[in-house]
Protein backbone atom coordinates (compact mmCIF):
# COMPACT_ATOMS: atom_id res chain seq x y z
CA UNK A 1 0.00 0.00 0.00
CA UNK A 2 1.39 3.52 -0.85
CA UNK A 3 0.77 6.71 1.18
CA UNK A 4 1.66 8.54 -1.38
CA UNK A 5 -1.79 10.37 -3.69
CA UNK A 6 -1.53 9.23 -7.03
CA UNK A 7 -3.52 9.95 -10.20
CA UNK A 8 -5.66 7.00 -9.20
CA UNK A 9 -6.40 8.48 -6.09
CA UNK A 10 -7.54 11.30 -7.80
CA UNK A 11 -9.73 9.99 -10.28
CA UNK A 12 -11.59 8.12 -7.72
CA UNK A 13 -12.27 11.66 -6.22
CA UNK A 14 -13.83 12.63 -9.23
CA UNK A 15 -16.01 9.71 -9.96
CA UNK A 16 -17.31 9.85 -6.24
CA UNK A 17 -18.15 13.58 -6.86
CA UNK A 18 -19.74 13.34 -9.97
CA UNK A 19 -22.18 10.91 -8.20
CA UNK A 20 -22.46 13.16 -5.30
CA UNK A 21 -22.28 16.04 -6.72
CA UNK A 22 -23.55 16.41 -10.85
CA UNK A 23 -26.12 13.14 -10.30
CA UNK A 24 -27.52 13.68 -6.93
CA UNK A 25 -28.24 17.55 -8.69
CA UNK A 26 -29.70 16.89 -11.43
CA UNK A 27 -32.10 14.41 -9.68
CA UNK A 28 -33.23 16.33 -6.84
CA UNK A 29 -33.73 19.39 -9.20
CA UNK A 30 -35.76 16.88 -11.90
CA UNK A 31 -37.54 15.58 -9.01
CA UNK A 32 -38.67 19.34 -7.72
CA UNK A 33 -39.66 20.22 -11.14
CA UNK A 34 -41.90 16.93 -11.64
CA UNK A 35 -43.09 17.72 -8.25
CA UNK A 36 -44.48 21.29 -9.22
CA UNK A 37 -46.06 20.24 -12.67
CA UNK A 38 -47.22 16.94 -11.45
CA UNK A 39 -49.11 19.07 -9.04
CA UNK A 40 -50.84 21.37 -11.16
CA UNK A 41 -51.43 18.56 -13.42
CA UNK A 42 -53.24 17.33 -11.09
CA UNK A 43 -55.18 20.12 -9.99
CA UNK A 44 -56.76 20.31 -13.62
CA UNK A 45 -56.89 16.93 -14.56
CA UNK A 46 -58.17 15.14 -11.18
CA UNK A 47 -57.36 11.79 -9.70
CA UNK A 48 -56.80 10.47 -13.49
CA UNK A 49 -52.73 12.15 -13.40
CA UNK A 50 -51.37 10.33 -10.59
CA UNK A 51 -51.03 6.87 -12.33
CA UNK A 52 -48.77 8.66 -14.61
CA UNK A 53 -46.80 10.63 -11.65
CA UNK A 54 -46.00 7.59 -10.21
CA UNK A 55 -44.84 5.80 -13.47
CA UNK A 56 -42.59 9.33 -14.28
CA UNK A 57 -41.38 8.65 -10.34
CA UNK A 58 -40.46 5.02 -11.34
CA UNK A 59 -38.41 5.62 -14.05
CA UNK A 60 -36.54 8.46 -12.96
CA UNK A 61 -36.00 6.69 -9.53
CA UNK A 62 -34.66 3.94 -11.69
CA UNK A 63 -32.36 5.97 -14.19
CA UNK A 64 -30.60 8.17 -11.70
CA UNK A 65 -30.00 5.02 -9.51
CA UNK A 66 -28.67 3.00 -11.83
CA UNK A 67 -26.21 5.86 -13.17
CA UNK A 68 -25.34 6.58 -9.43
CA UNK A 69 -24.85 2.95 -8.80
CA UNK A 70 -22.30 3.03 -11.90
CA UNK A 71 -20.24 6.15 -10.49
CA UNK A 72 -20.40 4.50 -6.71
CA UNK A 73 -18.96 1.06 -8.33
CA UNK A 74 -16.10 3.18 -10.22
CA UNK A 75 -15.28 5.06 -7.49
CA UNK A 76 -14.49 2.27 -5.05
CA UNK A 77 -12.94 0.38 -7.59
CA UNK A 78 -10.55 3.06 -8.30
CA UNK A 79 -10.19 3.49 -4.81
CA UNK A 80 -8.98 -0.06 -4.61
CA UNK A 81 -6.56 0.47 -7.36
CA UNK A 82 -5.25 3.36 -5.51
CA UNK A 83 -4.78 1.22 -2.26
CA UNK A 84 -2.61 -1.19 -4.37
CA UNK A 85 -0.12 2.01 -5.07
CA UNK A 86 -1.50 1.48 -8.56
CA UNK A 87 -0.68 4.85 -11.21
CA UNK A 88 1.84 7.55 -11.11
CA UNK A 89 1.73 10.00 -8.34
CA UNK A 90 0.10 12.67 -8.23
CA UNK A 91 2.50 15.29 -6.85
CA UNK A 92 5.25 14.29 -9.62
CA UNK A 93 4.54 17.31 -11.92
CA UNK A 94 2.74 20.72 -11.59
CA UNK A 95 -0.29 19.90 -13.03
CA UNK A 96 -0.77 16.95 -10.49
CA UNK A 97 -0.12 19.60 -8.13
CA UNK A 98 -1.74 22.26 -9.00
CA UNK A 99 -5.35 20.12 -9.06
CA UNK A 100 -4.63 18.50 -5.44
CA UNK A 101 -3.76 22.27 -4.51
CA UNK A 102 -7.39 23.36 -6.08
CA UNK A 103 -9.00 20.04 -4.69
CA UNK A 104 -8.31 20.55 -0.89
CA UNK A 105 -8.96 24.51 -1.50
CA UNK A 106 -12.32 23.49 -2.31
CA UNK A 107 -13.30 20.57 -0.06
CA UNK A 108 -10.36 20.09 2.45
CA UNK A 109 -11.75 19.22 5.40
CA UNK A 110 -13.95 16.52 3.76
CA UNK A 111 -10.72 15.15 1.73
CA UNK A 112 -9.20 15.11 5.45
CA UNK A 113 -11.58 12.78 6.48
CA UNK A 114 -12.70 10.74 3.72
CA UNK A 115 -9.49 10.77 1.47
CA UNK A 116 -6.86 11.20 4.05
CA UNK A 117 -4.11 10.16 1.14
CA UNK A 118 -4.79 13.11 -0.82
CA UNK A 119 -5.19 15.56 1.94
CA UNK A 120 -2.60 17.90 1.95
CA UNK A 121 -0.38 19.01 5.22
CA UNK A 122 1.51 21.86 5.85
CA UNK A 123 4.70 22.04 4.70
CA UNK A 124 7.75 24.27 3.81
CA UNK A 125 8.40 22.91 0.54
CA UNK A 126 11.37 22.97 -1.76
CA UNK A 127 11.89 21.52 -5.47
CA UNK A 128 8.07 20.53 -5.05
CA UNK A 129 9.15 18.08 -1.79
CA UNK A 130 8.02 18.86 1.58
CA UNK A 131 10.92 19.36 3.81
CA UNK A 132 11.60 17.31 7.03
CA UNK A 133 11.92 20.02 9.81
CA UNK A 134 15.19 18.48 11.36
CA UNK A 135 18.19 19.95 11.54
CA UNK A 136 19.63 17.67 8.18
CA UNK A 137 17.02 17.82 6.38
CA UNK A 138 16.80 22.03 6.78
CA UNK A 139 20.39 22.35 6.01
CA UNK A 140 20.20 20.30 2.92
CA UNK A 141 17.02 22.18 1.54
CA UNK A 142 18.59 25.74 2.29
CA UNK A 143 22.48 25.18 2.38
CA UNK A 144 23.05 28.70 2.07
CA UNK A 145 21.31 29.88 5.02
CA UNK A 146 21.39 33.38 6.20
CA UNK A 147 20.22 34.90 9.84
CA UNK A 148 16.99 36.42 7.63
CA UNK A 149 13.99 34.53 6.96
CA UNK A 150 11.52 35.24 4.52
CA UNK A 151 8.81 33.12 4.58
CA UNK A 152 5.71 33.09 1.64
CA UNK A 153 2.39 31.40 2.10
CA UNK A 154 0.15 31.16 -1.03
CA UNK A 155 -3.57 31.87 -1.12
CA UNK A 156 -7.07 29.60 -1.30
CA UNK A 157 -6.81 26.55 -3.35
CA UNK A 158 -2.76 27.89 -4.64
CA UNK A 159 0.64 26.11 -4.06
CA UNK A 160 3.82 26.89 -3.76
CA UNK A 161 4.58 27.39 -7.55
CA UNK A 162 2.04 30.21 -8.21
CA UNK A 163 4.90 32.49 -6.85
CA UNK A 164 6.15 31.95 -9.70
CA UNK A 165 3.59 33.31 -12.12
CA UNK A 166 5.23 36.06 -14.87
CA UNK A 167 8.75 34.73 -14.45
CA UNK A 168 9.47 34.01 -17.88
CA UNK A 169 8.18 37.74 -18.17
CA UNK A 170 9.52 39.40 -15.06
CA UNK A 171 12.77 37.20 -14.70
CA UNK A 172 12.36 37.15 -11.00
CA UNK A 173 10.21 35.95 -8.35
CA UNK A 174 10.16 37.51 -5.14
CA UNK A 175 12.14 35.15 -3.60
CA UNK A 176 14.94 35.81 -5.29
CA UNK A 177 14.72 39.33 -5.49
CA UNK A 178 15.20 39.46 -1.40
CA UNK A 179 17.37 36.15 -2.28
CA UNK A 180 20.01 38.51 -3.91
CA UNK A 181 20.03 41.03 -0.46
CA UNK A 182 20.71 38.97 2.12
CA UNK A 183 17.15 36.83 2.66
CA UNK A 184 16.67 32.82 2.63
CA UNK A 185 13.75 32.45 0.93
CA UNK A 186 10.86 29.78 2.31
CA UNK A 187 7.86 28.59 0.13
CA UNK A 188 5.31 27.06 2.26
CA UNK A 189 2.16 25.00 1.05
CA UNK A 190 -1.46 24.68 3.28
CA UNK A 191 -4.49 22.58 2.87
CA UNK A 192 -6.61 26.05 2.64
CA UNK A 193 -9.63 24.29 2.27
CA UNK A 194 -8.90 23.48 6.61
CA UNK A 195 -10.10 26.15 9.40
CA UNK A 196 -8.72 29.19 9.27
CA UNK A 197 -7.42 29.49 12.64
CA UNK A 198 -6.72 25.62 12.45
CA UNK A 199 -4.43 26.53 9.93
CA UNK A 200 -2.82 29.34 11.74
CA UNK A 201 -1.99 27.14 14.70
CA UNK A 202 -0.34 24.17 12.58
CA UNK A 203 2.10 27.49 11.38
CA UNK A 204 2.69 28.41 14.70
CA UNK A 205 3.99 25.15 15.07
CA UNK A 206 5.84 25.21 12.23
CA UNK A 207 7.67 27.69 12.02
CA UNK A 208 8.77 27.21 15.77
CA UNK A 209 10.13 23.89 14.57
CA UNK A 210 11.86 25.49 11.26
CA UNK A 211 13.47 27.73 13.33
CA UNK A 212 14.52 25.61 15.96
CA UNK A 213 16.12 23.69 12.58
CA UNK A 214 17.73 26.48 11.13
CA UNK A 215 21.49 26.08 10.84
CA UNK A 216 22.21 29.67 12.27
CA UNK A 217 20.81 31.41 14.76
CA UNK A 218 17.57 33.60 12.87
CA UNK A 219 18.11 37.01 13.71
CA UNK A 220 15.07 38.33 11.69
CA UNK A 221 11.65 36.75 10.05
CA UNK A 222 9.43 38.78 7.27
CA UNK A 223 6.34 36.89 6.46
CA UNK A 224 5.07 37.57 3.03
CA UNK A 225 1.12 36.30 2.44
CA UNK A 226 -0.91 36.08 -0.59
CA UNK A 227 -4.86 36.27 0.05
CA UNK A 228 -5.79 33.47 2.63
CA UNK A 229 -1.95 33.19 3.26
CA UNK A 230 -2.12 36.31 5.25
CA UNK A 231 -5.08 35.98 7.26
CA UNK A 232 -3.44 32.09 8.25
CA UNK A 233 0.07 34.19 8.97
CA UNK A 234 -2.38 36.54 11.03
CA UNK A 235 -3.96 34.09 12.97
CA UNK A 236 -0.55 31.99 13.09
CA UNK A 237 1.16 35.00 14.98
CA UNK A 238 -1.69 35.44 18.01
CA UNK A 239 -1.28 31.25 19.26
CA UNK A 240 0.61 31.99 22.36
CA UNK A 241 2.75 29.35 23.58
CA UNK A 242 3.71 29.56 27.29
CA UNK A 243 0.66 31.63 29.25
CA UNK A 244 0.43 35.24 27.60
CA UNK A 245 4.02 35.18 26.12
CA UNK A 246 3.85 35.14 22.24
CA UNK A 247 5.78 32.31 21.13
CA UNK A 248 9.50 32.48 20.52
CA UNK A 249 9.68 32.39 16.63
CA UNK A 250 6.70 35.58 16.35
CA UNK A 251 9.66 37.75 18.35
CA UNK A 252 11.82 37.46 15.49
CA UNK A 253 9.06 38.82 13.37
CA UNK A 254 10.21 41.94 11.59
CA UNK A 255 7.89 42.80 8.94
CA UNK A 256 4.42 41.38 7.70
CA UNK A 257 3.32 42.09 3.95
CA UNK A 258 0.06 41.21 3.36
CA UNK A 259 -1.14 40.85 -0.74
CA UNK A 260 -4.87 41.33 -1.59
CA UNK A 261 -5.61 39.85 1.72
CA UNK A 262 -9.12 40.09 2.99
CA UNK A 263 -8.69 40.94 6.48
CA UNK A 264 -12.50 42.54 6.75
CA UNK A 265 -13.47 39.82 4.23
CA UNK A 266 -14.19 38.88 0.42
CA UNK A 267 -17.17 40.25 -1.25
CA UNK A 268 -17.00 37.21 -3.52
CA UNK A 269 -17.27 34.44 -0.15
CA UNK A 270 -20.09 36.85 1.12
CA UNK A 271 -21.79 36.48 -2.17
CA UNK A 272 -21.65 32.95 -2.35
CA UNK A 273 -22.89 32.26 1.20
CA UNK A 274 -26.22 34.56 0.39
CA UNK A 275 -26.35 32.74 -3.19
CA UNK A 276 -26.54 29.59 -1.52
CA UNK A 277 -29.10 30.95 1.24
CA UNK A 278 -31.41 32.19 -1.56
CA UNK A 279 -31.41 28.94 -3.58
CA UNK A 280 -32.11 27.02 -0.69
CA UNK A 281 -35.42 28.71 -0.35
CA UNK A 282 -37.09 27.26 -3.80
CA UNK A 283 -36.83 23.34 -4.29
CA UNK A 284 -36.34 23.58 -8.23
CA UNK A 285 -32.79 25.03 -7.60
CA UNK A 286 -31.94 24.08 -3.84
CA UNK A 287 -29.35 21.68 -5.05
CA UNK A 288 -27.89 24.36 -6.47
CA UNK A 289 -27.24 26.35 -3.46
CA UNK A 290 -26.13 23.18 -1.70
CA UNK A 291 -23.07 22.83 -3.72
CA UNK A 292 -22.63 26.17 -3.29
CA UNK A 293 -22.57 25.54 0.22
CA UNK A 294 -20.57 22.91 0.57
CA UNK A 295 -17.42 24.64 0.43
CA UNK A 296 -14.78 24.06 2.58
CA UNK A 297 -14.18 25.71 6.13
CA UNK A 298 -11.63 28.17 4.80
CA UNK A 299 -13.78 29.75 2.19
CA UNK A 300 -16.72 29.96 4.78
CA UNK A 301 -13.82 31.84 6.72
CA UNK A 302 -13.17 34.21 4.25
CA UNK A 303 -16.73 35.61 4.38
CA UNK A 304 -15.52 37.96 7.24
CA UNK A 305 -12.03 37.69 7.46
CA UNK A 306 -10.22 38.28 10.87
CA UNK A 307 -10.90 41.92 12.93
CA UNK A 308 -9.84 43.02 16.16
CA UNK A 309 -9.54 39.87 17.63
CA UNK A 310 -6.63 39.00 16.45
CA UNK A 311 -4.23 42.81 16.85
CA UNK A 312 -1.64 42.78 14.68
CA UNK A 313 2.23 42.40 16.17
CA UNK A 314 2.69 45.14 18.23
CA UNK A 315 7.42 45.20 17.08
CA UNK A 316 6.09 44.18 13.52
CA UNK A 317 5.54 46.27 10.71
CA UNK A 318 2.89 45.88 8.48
CA UNK A 319 2.28 46.55 4.93
CA UNK A 320 -0.87 46.11 3.06
CA UNK A 321 -1.30 45.97 -0.98
CA UNK A 322 -4.17 46.20 -2.46
CA UNK A 323 -5.28 46.10 -5.99
CA UNK A 324 -7.97 47.22 -8.14
CA UNK A 325 -9.11 46.54 -12.01
CA UNK A 326 -9.16 50.43 -12.10
CA UNK A 327 -6.44 52.84 -12.39
CA UNK A 328 -7.97 54.53 -9.18
CA UNK A 329 -9.38 52.94 -5.89
CA UNK A 330 -11.86 55.46 -5.56
CA UNK A 331 -13.73 54.21 -8.83
CA UNK A 332 -17.19 52.99 -8.15
CA UNK A 333 -15.78 49.09 -9.81
CA UNK A 334 -12.74 48.99 -7.39
CA UNK A 335 -15.07 50.00 -4.22
CA UNK A 336 -17.29 47.01 -5.28
CA UNK A 337 -15.15 43.77 -6.74
CA UNK A 338 -11.52 45.41 -6.15
CA UNK A 339 -8.85 43.20 -7.76
CA UNK A 340 -12.29 40.48 -8.58
CA UNK A 341 -11.81 39.03 -5.38
CA UNK A 342 -10.82 41.39 -2.47
CA UNK A 343 -12.23 45.30 -2.16
CA UNK A 344 -9.32 47.77 -1.23
CA UNK A 345 -10.79 48.23 1.96
CA UNK A 346 -10.88 44.75 3.21
CA UNK A 347 -7.11 44.67 1.93
CA UNK A 348 -5.50 47.33 3.99
CA UNK A 349 -7.95 46.78 7.01
CA UNK A 350 -9.89 50.09 6.87
CA UNK A 351 -14.09 49.95 7.45
CA UNK A 352 -16.55 52.07 6.26
CA UNK A 353 -16.31 53.67 9.63
CA UNK A 354 -12.64 54.57 9.06
CA UNK A 355 -11.87 51.88 11.86
CA UNK A 356 -8.06 50.68 11.34
CA UNK A 357 -7.15 47.37 11.87
CA UNK A 358 -3.51 48.04 11.94
CA UNK A 359 -2.93 51.83 12.18
CA UNK A 360 0.39 53.25 10.89
CA UNK A 361 0.72 50.60 8.61
CA UNK A 362 2.02 51.58 5.02
CA UNK A 363 -0.36 50.88 2.06
CA UNK A 364 0.24 50.60 -1.41
CA UNK A 365 -2.28 50.25 -4.55
CA UNK A 366 -1.74 48.47 -7.77
CA UNK A 367 -3.81 50.16 -10.14
CA UNK A 368 -5.15 47.96 -13.62
CA UNK A 369 -4.00 44.90 -11.40
CA UNK A 370 -6.09 41.77 -10.63
CA UNK A 371 -5.78 39.55 -7.89
CA UNK A 372 -3.36 37.03 -9.27
CA UNK A 373 -1.25 39.91 -10.79
CA UNK A 374 -0.19 40.48 -7.06
CA UNK A 375 1.71 37.08 -6.63
CA UNK A 376 4.44 39.00 -9.11
CA UNK A 377 4.30 42.23 -10.00
CA UNK A 378 7.27 45.17 -10.41
CA UNK A 379 5.89 47.36 -7.86
CA UNK A 380 5.72 45.05 -5.25
CA UNK A 381 9.56 43.74 -6.25
CA UNK A 382 10.55 46.97 -6.05
CA UNK A 383 8.35 47.74 -2.27
CA UNK A 384 9.52 44.86 -0.42
CA UNK A 385 13.51 45.82 -1.83
CA UNK A 386 12.85 48.34 0.20
CA UNK A 387 10.84 47.56 2.98
CA UNK A 388 13.24 44.54 3.59
CA UNK A 389 16.47 46.45 3.16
Amino acid sequence: MTTAPTVVDALALATAVADDLVVATARDTHHAIARRAHGLVRRGAGPAAVPAEALHRGIAATVYGAVGLTFRGASLALARLADAGVGPALEDGPRGRFVNAAVNGLIGDEIRRERPRLAIEMAVRRDGRDVPLTPAGVNRAFPQATDRIVVFLHGLCENEDYWRRHRDRLGSTYGETLAARGWTPVHLRANTGLPLRENGVVLASLMQRLVDAWPTEVARIALVGHSLGGLIMRASSAVVADGDAPAPWSRLVSDVVTLGTPHLGSWFAVGADHASRTLARAPEVAAFGRIIDRQAPGIHDLIEGLAHDVPPLPHARYRLVSATLTRSPRHPVAQTIGDLLVTPRSAVGRDRRGTDLFPGAEVLHLGRTDHFGLLNHPDVHTALARWLA
